[in-house]
């Protein structure tokens, strides 16, 4: 009965909105799990590690908020697996008093927009074959339907999640505007938009990369322009399995490779009280996080 009822219930998540958190948080963990990559058995190990999963497979984190910050898909062989564990875990969540917020990544757009580069074999035949895929990610498929209704970007309480970053430009648009462009995109198939570029918040790995004299300065007016003290994002992948923070903290880079694609480094971000951890296989390790303004250090 549990089964259909969800079942059910995803199907009509398809259909809907995707849940709104800003400034909802407050005293709520937060949880957020980077890049995935096809990789659906080192994906439910971290989110059971997290306490997000049950030994079923089934939400089992309360209150607790989480996103993904994209990329489920290419790469590995479970991009069908893993659409329907966010469908699933987004209507879940709900049930429980909990959110989860699923971020459309670079290479989800980059499917249903019909770039294939990163596709596996194995990927292609879990759907069925490349017609079922195809119409899987068409507009008015199953998974082309749901990730055309997700957010690129969010706002959880002054932390600002992204897939890849948000510069400047983009930051002035606000949280629903970029949403909104990149629905526009996908509805038309505009591949030039520039909100499916190289500068938009799917693909941008300027504030990831740059050096920081000049990174900080652009990452603090893009969180000025979205009142947030804090921008967390996926895409650029940290080699050395470990998330990495810049700007004294206002940027943490929490893509570590779980995918054994990247080299399975099975880890996660959390954040409660305006204090952020990283969770690895043998250890925690607390980052620096930046001051609320008007605040004292802690």
């Amino acid at each position: 009965m549990r089964t259909a009822a969800l079942a059910s219930l995803v199907a009509l998540s398809s259909c809907s909105a995707p849940p709104q958190v800003a400034d909802a948080a407050r005293s709520e963990r937060i949880v957020a799990v980077g890049d995935l990559h096809g990789d659906l058995d080192n994906a439910l190990q971290v989110l059971r590690r997290a306490g997000i999963l049950d030994d079923e497979g089934h939400w089992a984190a309360g209150k607790t908020i989480l996103v993904q910050t994209g990329d489920v898909t290419d790469r590995g062989a479970d991009s069908r697996a893993l659409l329907d564990l966010m469908m699933r875990l987004e209507v879940e969540a709900k049930i429980a008093g909990g959110t989860s917020i699923f971020l459309v990544g670079n290479h989800e757009s980059m499917n249903m927009m019909g770039d294939w580069r990163y596709v596996t074999p194995e990927d292609v035949q879990a759907f069925g074959g490349v017609g079922a895929r195809k119409t899987a990610f068409s507009p008015a498929g199953r998974y082309g339907a749901w990730l055309a209704a997700r957010p690129v970007v969010a706002n959880v309480d002054g932390i600002v999640f992204a897939h890849g970053g948000i510069t400047p430009d983009f930051a002035a648009l606000g949280i629903d505007g970029m949403n909104a462009r990149y629905r526009s995109a996908i509805a038309a198939q505009d591949r030039g938009a520039p909100i499916l570029g190289a500068q938009g918040p799917m693909w941008d790995r300027s504030l990831a990369t740059a050096p920081e004299s000049e990174a900080c300065a652009r990452l603090q007016q893009s969180l000025t322009a979205l009142n947030a003290r804090q921008m967390v994002v996926g895409h650029t992948t940290q080699r050395s399995g470990h998330i990495t923070p810049r700007c004294g903290g206002a940027l943490h880079l929490i893509d570590i490779g779980i995918a054994d694609h990247y080299g399975a480094n099975l880890g996660f971000w959390t954040s409660q009280a305006n204090d952020a951890t990283a969770h690895y296989a043998n250890q925690t390790v607390d980052l620096p996080d930046p001051l609320p303004p008007g605040s004292q250090n802690k």
